[in-house]
């Protein structure tokens, strides 16, 4: 995929395709407005995706170079990259106008799902019996 020395355009075509479906550009969204970090199994349940479309998703964004993963314990969180250069600035700034009423189901459920978190750290998985009781609480 690094065709970036062939084409330096590639680069930013690769970002704007991955930016391109709606379920990537919420979890950039939740990673720059919510937390700037998180794992799998709490974006699955935040989005309310499978674990395969949402791993999918992940590897897109990471090969498009706008996330990285971090595994912590037995987690791999993932966290948007932080770019001082001028486009990834713009990138950062365009998602960050998606207006919050646009988002605010995934936003409460992303609130409610980190609240699960001990110490900072993902302590629960994929629709555990604690997380489909405090998500039925609305």
């Amino acid at each position: 995929m690094d065709n970036y020395e062939v084409n330096p355009l590639e680069r930013y075509t690769v970002m704007f395709k991955a930016l391109s479906d709606m379920t990537r550009l919420k979890i950039m969204w939740l990673l720059l407005s919510v937390d700037s970090k998180i794992c799998v199994s709490e974006i699955i349940d935040v989005l309310d995706e499978n674990q395969y479309n949402v791993s999918k998703h992940l590897k897109i964004l990471k090969n498009a170079g706008l996330v990285y993963e971090k595994k912590e314990g037995k987690w791999i969180f993932y966290h948007y990259r932080t770019s001082d250069d001028n486009f990834n600035i713009a990138i950062r700034q365009a998602v960050l106008t998606i207006p919050k009423e646009l988002m605010a189901n995934e936003v409460s459920r992303c609130e409610k799902r980190l609240s699960m978190r001990v110490d900072n750290k993902c302590v629960v998985g994929t629709e555990s019996d604690e997380w489909v009781e405090l998500k039925d609480k609305e």
